[in-house]
């Protein structure tokens, strides 16, 4: 595996994770704690767009 394809796979994973988290707060958790998973989960979009921002220049 090349460092693209590391990347690649960290993006995926990243993004089913956010999913993961921002569903978390929408559907289980109605409460206060429902908006930290949703924000927890839109950083780590943010962080997959960097990791695949990054794809081919490292």
């Amino acid at each position: 595996m090349n460092k693209n394809k590391v990347l690649a796979w960290a993006t995926f994973i990243m993004i089913l994770e956010g999913v993961i988290l921002i569903a978390l707060g929408a559907f289980k958790y109605d409460d206060i704690a429902g908006w930290g998973f949703a924000s927890v989960g839109i950083g780590f979009f943010a962080i997959a767009w960097v990791f695949n921002a990054l794809k081919g220049r490292v």
